[in-house]
C-alpha cells in the first residue's frame, strides 16, 4: 500500500498560501494504523508563530453527526433496542400523534424523512431548550417521508434525542460511555471547551458580538443554543481520535467489547438504502463523488473545515482536518482541496 505523501503535502500547502484554510492536519491508513501524516499552516492568522499540530483540537461541526449520533444508534441497534423501520411514534411516545410518528429512523439516517431542511431553531420555537425539543419533534413534515433525499440538520437532531430517549442518557454521556471512552478517544467531546484545552483549538468563524474568532466553543448556533451539545454539532476532536474511530471502523477487533457499535452497523451503514432516489445515502455515510462500487469510497464532511473517508474494499480510511471556516463559508475552494485530497489517498 502506497500513499502520495508528496503530493498531498503539496496540495495542502497550497491552501495554506491560497487562504482556503490558515492550516491543516491529515492523517490516511488502514486497519494497522497511521501510514503517513502531516501538518501545515498556523493555528491562527493572528498569531502567526504559533503552528498547526498534530494535537490541535478542531470543532468537528457535523461530524458530531458521526460520532456521537451514528454510533450511538448503531449501539442501540446492534442492542436489539431500535428497529430501524419501525414508525417512531410506536417506540417514542414523545412523538405519538404527531407528523413525525410516521418517519422511520432508516429515513432519518438517509435524510428521506421529510423533515424541514433547515433548524431555524431559535426564530421557530424560542431559546428554552425544553421549547425548542417539542417544537422540533411535534413540527409538521416538510414532504411526504420517502420521497426525496433532501439533507437536513434536523434528521441528526432527532436522532439524538432519540438515542436520548431509548438510552436514558443525555446524548454526550452516551457517545462517551458507548463510544469514545471504549475506543480510547480521550480527546474527543462536547464543548464549550475548558480554557486549558481551548488554547489548543483551531479558531473558526468571526463571532459578530465579541469581534473574535471562535475557539472551543460550537461554531454552529443551534448547538450554542442548547447549551453546547446536540445531534447536529457540537463535539471538538483530534486526529488521534479520528485515526482511531476509523481504524475501529474497518476493524472492530481492535477495541474492546464494551465499544457500542460493530462490525455489522458500519457494514450496513456503508451501503445504499435510497434505492432509485438520488444522491444516494447510506446510513448517515454517503459515497464520495466520482467514486464506483469497485473503489467504494464513504464520506461524511463537517462544515468548519473538517472530513473523513473510508473504504472497507480498500482497507483504508483518511481523515482531513482544517478551520477553513476562518476564512470564509465559501464552500468550494475546500471542496476542490477535498476532493484531490481523496484522490491521492485512496487510488
Amino acid at each position: 500500500m502506497t500513499y502520495r505523501t508528496d503530493r498531498i503535502g503539496a496540495l495542502l500547502d497550497e491552501g495554506v498560501r491560497n487562504k482556503v484554510y490558515p492550516g491543516a492536519v491529515w492523517a490516511v491508513g488502514d486497519t494497522a494504523g497511521i501510514r503517513a501524516s502531516g501538518v501545515t499552516g498556523v493555528l491562527d492568522p493572528d498569531e502567526p508563530g504559533v503552528k498547526m499540530q498534530p494535537d490541535t483540537v478542531f470543532d468537528a461541526a457535523s461530524l458530531t453527526k458521526i460520532l456521537a449520533v451514528w454510533s450511538s444508534i448503531g449501539a442501540l441497534w446492534e442492542d436489539s433496542r431500535l428497529d430501524l423501520d419501525a414508525p417512531l411514534g410506536t417506540i417514542w411516545p414523545e412523538v405519538t400523534g404527531h407528523p413525525l410518528g410516521a418517519v422511520t429512523a432508516r429515513q432519518l439516517l438517509t435524510h428521506t424523512a421529510g423533515v424541514p431542511l433547515r433548524a431555524q431553531l431559535k426564530n421557530l420555537y424560542g431559546t428554552n431548550a425544553d421549547d425548542i425539543r417539542r417544537g422540533v419533534l411535534h413540527e409538521a413534515l416538510h414532504r411526504p417521508p420517502g420521497e426525496a433525499v433532501e439533507y437536513t440538520d434536523r434528521a441528526a437532531l432527532i436522532l439524538g434525542y432519540l438515542a436520548e430517549h431509548l438510552s436514558s442518557r443525555p446524548l454526550d454521556q452516551l457517545a462517551d460511555v458507548r463510544t469514545w471512552r471504549p475506543l480510547g478517544m480521550t480527546s474527543t467531546r462536547f464543548g464549550p471547551l475548558p480554557a486549558e484545552i481551548a488554547a489548543r483549538c483551531a479558531p473558526t468563524e468571526l463571532d459578530q458580538d465579541t469581534d473574535t474568532h471562535l475557539k472551543g466553543i460550537a461554531h454552529d448556533f443551534s448547538a450554542r443554543l442548547l447549551g453546547g451539545v446536540c445531534g447536529i454539532a457540537g463535539a471538538f476532536t483530534v486526529l488521534d481520535d479520528l485515526t482511531v474511530f476509523l481504524r475501529y471502523m474497518l476493524d472492530p477487533s481492535t477495541a474492546p467489547a464494551e465499544a457500542g457499535f460493530g462490525t455489522e452497523w458500519t457494514a450496513y451503514s456503508l451501503t445504499v438504502h435510497t434505492g432509485d432516489l438520488q444522491p444516494e445515502r447510506g446510513l448517515f455515510w454517503h459515497p464520495a463523488p466520482g467514486t464506483t462500487d469497485d473503489q467504494d469510497v464513504w464520506v461524511h464532511y463537517g462544515f468548519t473545515g473538517t472530513g473523513m473517508w473510508i473504504s472497507p474494499v480498500q482497507d483504508r480510511w483518511a481523515v482531513l482536518l482544517t478551520n477553513k471556516l476562518y476564512y470564509t463559508r465559501d464552500r468550494q475552494p475546500l471542496t476542490d482541496v477535498r476532493n484531490t485530497f481523496r484522490q491521492l489517498a485512496f487510488f
